[in-house]
């Protein structure tokens, strides 16, 4: 069996031991399956019925035509295509089952595929939380600023665009948010597309960034997330153009669906998870049948409507159930996953957003979920971003991958010798070799829960999680400053581009005050 990513070899010499990662990127979940075997063949089966008996809505369309031209029934009097087994089973044997998505350095890459995890952040709220506990409206600056300080948090593996350039007309919004978040951090970068003939001054702009194009193709620093469904089981045509445009310059992408159950899907989650991979199965099948082997992410994002209200929720048992799910169906159809975790529906930074978090990064996490994205920041059901909630997600997402990373069972570990010293001699296990050798190496420490005592705690000023989240987040903001971009690199980009996001933004001098201002 293949050692799993981040453990320790028994061969290797104690010094490598101590500087592999506690809680690594890429550990290897999978051991949490929410269903049996023979239930993931039952809704597969399921999503293949629906897709040759109800079909998908799909208007007029170069879309349509190439599924026509594939041998697809089409009805255009109600707009419905129906995809035979046997096309979904050719592009199986087509699509790719791993993808590279590339950090700036090789050690923020992201392997996804198998049961590899990733834990990162999300996009498109509309509102942030400032450090004073102001809301206001999110500005195309928020994307730099948070870039910043996920920059510096470990267990946040990737940058996901996580917030709405609201101060920008929709024509201008493609090139700056990429450029705020490529500027800001050496992780991976994904973030929609809002016009697709803007797809190509964003490949350009990623090939300046990489190197050229053939770097860019070696290591593609960019991504793009479309929602190009509608649940139930309609194509946004719009977001499609988009995904063609991508698909033509060669930028790996996920194809999102995010069905509510009780709402847009079925009530029964069983239900909702036939819904969304029947629609995940014929975007496989349409973007196979433009580019085979295509580097495509499958993207399973179910949620659900609280049936007293209607209202979207993300951060229940069922929520969790439901992407755990995707996971385990993602291993099965080997198939790269990106899916959700973190959604809470708490309004600020407090116990019912930690639980939230937590439940539902757990089961994602150890379910083996590739791309997880929204793990990092979000509150009020993906409305509002906070830096601090960054900082403390960054402790929940580290304990989170420790779990993942599993514990390592060998001879060593098992531990006879020990034991037999410590209760045969003087000592005791605290201060034997082993549990020195092991303290940095088999044990994660948090950077912001409180372990101290309360004599301690009350001494130091009696500080909640949140205030503790706030002083860190700010002395990161503050102090961070990465260089991501040589002056004349950022001086050909805003020649060739029309970068919104001023220099002075991207400078510490005078930023607090700027910062906090009203």
């Amino acid at each position: 069996m293949a050692r799993r990513p981040g453990r320790r070899n028994r061969d290797s010499n104690k010094e490598d031991e101590i500087k592999a990662p506690v809680a690594p990127a890429g550990a290897m979940g999978g051991r949490y399956k929410p269903l049996l075997e023979s239930e993931v063949e039952r809704i597969l089966d399921a999503a293949l019925t629906v897709l040759e008996r109800t079909g998908i809505e799909v208007t007029e369309s170069p879309c349509r035509q190439t599924f026509a031209n594939a041998g697809c029934k089409v009805d255009p009097a109600i707009n419905r295509v129906y995809i035979p087994r046997s096309l979904v089973e050719k592009a199986m044997k087509t699509m790719a089952n791993e993808v590279l998505l590339a950090g700036r350095t090789p050690e923020h890459d992201l392997h996804l595929g198998s049961a590899r995890v990733y834990m990162g952040t999300g996009g498109q709220a509309v509102k942030l939380l400032d450090l004073k506990g102001r809301m206001r409206e999110t500005i195309t600056s928020d994307n730099y600023h948070i870039g910043r300080l996920v920059d510096k948090l470990d267990n946040i593996h990737f940058y996901m665009r996580p917030v709405v350039c609201r101060d920008l007309e929709n024509e201008d919004i493609d090139v700056n948010q990429f450029y705020t978040c490529l500027a800001a951090t050496n992780k991976h970068v994904m973030a929609n597309s809002y016009l697709p003939e803007k797809v190509k001054d964003l490949r350009m702009m990623a090939n300046m960034i990489a190197g050229g194009a053939e770097a860019f193709e070696k290591r593609p620093i960019i991504s793009f997330t479309a929602c190009w469904t509608v649940s139930p089981l309609r194509y946004a045509m719009e977001t499609v153009e988009i995904l063609d445009e991508a698909i033509e310059h060669n930028i790996p992408v996920v194809i999102s669906s995010a069905p509510q159950a009780g709402a847009t899907s079925p009530a029964a989650l069983a239900g909702t998870l036939v819904q969304l991979f029947a629609e995940q199965l014929s975007g496989i099948v349409y973007v196979n049948l433009i580019k085979p082997g295509f580097p495509l992410i499958m993207g399973c994002v179910p949620a659900q409507a609280d049936l007293r209200t209607g209202s979207f929720t993300g951060g229940s048992g069922e929520f969790s159930l439901l992407n755990a799910a995707c996971a385990q169906i993602a291993q099965h159809l080997r198939i790269p996953i990106y899916n959700s975790s973190g959604i809470s529906d708490s309004k600020v930074p407090d116990a019912q957003a930690g639980a939230e978090k937590s439940l539902t990064g757990l089961a994602a996490a150890l379910a083996g979920s590739n791309y997880i994205h929204h793990s990092a920041g979000f509150l009020e059901s993906l409305l509002t971003v906070a830096y601090e909630q960054y900082v403390i997600d960054n402790d929940i997402n580290g304990a989170i991958m420790r779990m993942v990373r599993g514990i390592e069972v060998t001879d060593e570990t098992l531990s006879i010798d020990v034991i037999h010293d410590v209760c045969t001699g003087p000592n005791h296990f605290l201060g034997h070799a082993q549990t020195l050798q092991l303290m940095n190496s088999e044990y994660l420490y948090p950077k912001l829960m409180d372990r101290s005592s309360r004599d301690d705690w009350e001494a130091s000023g009696e500080h909640d999680l949140r205030e503790m989240a706030i002083e860190q987040a700010k002395d990161l903001l503050i102090n961070h400053w990465p260089k991501i971009f040589s002056d004349e690199l950022d001086n050909d980009l805003r020649k060739h581009f029309n970068i919104l996001l001023p220099k002075i933004e991207m400078q510490p001098e005078g930023f607090w005050e700027r910062f906090i201002a009203p």
